[in-house]
């Protein structure tokens, strides 16, 4: 393995606090090179755990990566402002996806660099005397929670940095073999995921450290994973090339059977965690940090330290949290009566500009539907624009919108119709936008079918959240300071649920639809409409349930997930799990990036079976010294 991997990543890392209070926050004190002695103390054990938290915001919240997660799938695909970065990853013919542009750089250096911190952990702590097996485990879940993410993405990985498999490595070395998948998983992301669930609290340690529930999520997902590699329903290949057996001896349906089985046991003893109320409240800025969020790659407001950037400017890289950008449109473009009536602002519908991403026709249309009983829909975008010039000085009192009519602070200024109506005329709208007018109403407006490369809803579940703004526009320009989700409760339903869909024996009253049905019962409950800025007490669960199909399919299930997780950054580990991204998304509708285009157009993606894996970095390859076949080896078939 290359020499980076024996200097550790650590934005921040030190010592850890042991109380449980709700304020309680790892205490990071920065650290650039770990040697071996410095995980023979308890300082050093703290620090290494410490960093492994940190870690999480160079991927999270990290905008390339997020776009490899989304982009290309039936849920987005490149907006007006796209660079390469984003363009080649929709495989619309744009540009090609290899070494160099996949961006997969993003996690491969990061990752390996905590699996060594973990090892190091893991080798030395038990050693100390004084280190509890529930601290130890955490560096368990941590060195499971990143080969799981690199097994999804690139195939077989290194289980060998240097000084053997799963062993702390301060060697430098410039050579590499890769394990094959079933060798991840059986040596490394089990066995780890197993001791993490023995081990880990039931409740956190600290806010948002690593628990049991949390184990039990990711061994869940891993065995649902693993059981669909081992099954491969549509020949997808893998690399290294290997049989789809299991060493273990077990087959498909006994993984889909432990994932049934371990994701019951984490909503049976759920510790703290639960499902929140309202689907609105799970994504509300200010009830960050709630019951549901299992992991989170953290930020905060009160301290640029232990926010890991800037509280003024953001960075346009790791570790600011600016993923929340990509999907957000230049609203500040629309004007009324000459006035910029929707000015940037560092509030939850709005936030930085950078129309890097958009949601596809088919996702707004389609995946959200039912928008009138389901609250998922007003839970996840942005689709109502409102006034907030008055916020800047010699503001007037009222500005002239559509039709002439006058909007004063807080009105809407541009609506995203809930369905298509023939009577909207864009002809006679915006033309500083292109959106569109209909009789008798101040605010303009955009129909499901004309959202386009440049306009369109925004992502309100990942916009900013500032309790300093002090009644102006606050900071608008920085990382966002909330928390970026990485893991949820409500998740656990809906792994039970696809296992239980792929055979697995299912308990009385969890039955797939059983389990759907909770979060859907959930989704039809309303405590505010986030969009009509207005309480809202409505519980449409009965509709909800019913409407829920007696048999469910895996394509159902993936609906429910884009429903449930859209814009979080699942869709594209969901799709090549399930072997389904080439039949969800091999075609979309969007409209074009001009001015005024409102006219449909289905776009057609060239998703090859190669494509299912990423490339490895080309950075990581250029450092190896190895000869050129070698390097060809090395690298996952298609991308030489």
């Amino acid at each position: 393995m290359k020499t980076h991997y024996r200097k550790y990543f650590v934005a921040a890392a030190a010592s850890l606090l042991l109380s449980t209070g709700c304020n309680d926050l790892l205490d990071e004190q920065p650290r650039s090179f770990y040697e071996p002695g410095f995980f023979k103390t308890e300082r050093g054990v703290a620090g290494g755990l410490t960093s492994m938290y940190a870690h999480l915001r160079y991927m999270y919240g990290q905008a390339y990566y997020y776009n490899t997660t989304l982009t290309g799938t039936d849920e987005v695909t490149y907006a007006q402002s796209a660079d390469g970065n984003f363009k080649v990853m929709d495989l619309s013919g744009q540009g090609i996806i290899d070494p160099s542009t996949s961006r997969s750089d993003a996690i491969w250096g990061i990752t390996f660099s905590n699996i060594n911190t973990a090892n190091g952990v893991i080798e030395n702590a038990s050693s100390i005397g004084t280190i509890s097996n529930a601290l130890i485990a955490e560096a368990y879940f941590f060195r499971a929670f990143d080969y799981f993410l690199l097994v999804q993405t690139f195939g077989g990985v290194p289980l060998d940095l240097g000084s053997g498999e799963l062993k702390f490595n301060n060697t430098a070395t410039r050579t590499s073999v890769r394990n094959t998948v079933p060798e991840v998983y059986t040596k490394a992301i089990f066995p780890d995921l197993l001791k993490a669930v023995a081990d880990l609290p039931a409740a956190p340690r600290v806010k948002g450290a690593a628990t049991k529930t949390l184990a039990r999520l990711y061994l869940a997902k891993a065995y649902l994973t693993y059981g669909w590699w081992l099954q491969n329903p549509n020949n997808i290949p893998t690399y290294p090339e290997t049989a789809r057996t299991d060493p273990d001896g077990h087959d498909a349906a006994w993984y889909f059977q432990q994932a049934y089985n371990v994701a019951n046991e984490g909503i049976d003893n759920p510790g703290p965690f639960g499902l929140q109320g309202t689907y609105y409240d799970v994504n509300l800025g200010s009830n960050d940090r709630n019951n549901e969020i299992l992991l989170y790659a953290d930020h905060t407001e009160t301290s640029e330290f232990y926010n890991g950037g800037s509280l003024i400017y953001g960075s346009g890289g790791a570790p600011d949290n600016f993923a929340g950008w990509m999907m957000t449109w230049n609203y500040t473009n629309i004007r009324s009566g000459g006035v910029s009536s929707v000015q940037r602002e560092a509030e939850q519908h709005l936030g930085r500009p950078w129309t890097r991403m958009c949601p596809t026709i088919g996702a707004i249309k389609n995946t959200f539907a039912d928008k009138v009983n389901d609250s998922r829909y007003d839970g996840t975008f942005t689709t109502v624009y409102r006034a907030n010039f008055q916020k800047a000085e010699g503001a007037p009192p009222v500005v002239t919108n559509a039709n002439g009519m006058q909007v004063g602070p807080g009105g809407a200024i541009l609506t995203f119709l809930d369905n298509d109506d023939p009577l909207v005329t864009y002809a006679n709208g915006n033309a500083n936008i292109g959106a569109g007018v209909l009789p008798g109403r101040a605010d303009y407006v955009i129909a499901p079918s004309g959202i386009s490369r440049l306009v369109y809803p925004g992502l309100w579940k990942l916009g900013p959240y500032r309790t300093d703004n002090d009644g102006g526009y606050g900071q608008p320009n920085a990382g966002s300071t909330r928390p970026f989700n990485i893991a949820k409760f409500s998740e656990l339903y809906l792994i039970a649920a696809e296992a239980a869909v792929k055979g697995a024996t299912t308990v009385a009253g969890k039955s797939a639809r059983d389990l759907v049905n909770v979060l859907r019962a959930r989704a039809g409950k309303w405590r505010f409409d986030n969009n009509g800025n207005v309480a809202k007490v409505a519980d449409n669960s009965a509709a909800m349930t019913a409407a829920t199909p007696a048999t469910i399919d895996i394509n159902y299930i993936l609906a429910e997930r884009s429903r449930e997780f859209y814009g979080e950054g699942y869709r594209w580990y969901d799709l090549i799990r399930t072997q389904k991204w080439e039949e969800l998304s091999k075609t979309y509708q969007i409209c074009g990036a001009d001015v005024g285009d409102h006219t449909p157009v289905t776009v057609t993606r060239d998703i090859k079976p190669y494509l299912y894996l990423r490339p490895i970095p080309a950075g990581q390859l250029n450092s190896l010294d190895m000869t050129d076949a070698e390097k060809q080896a090395y690298q996952n078939p298609g991308y030489n």
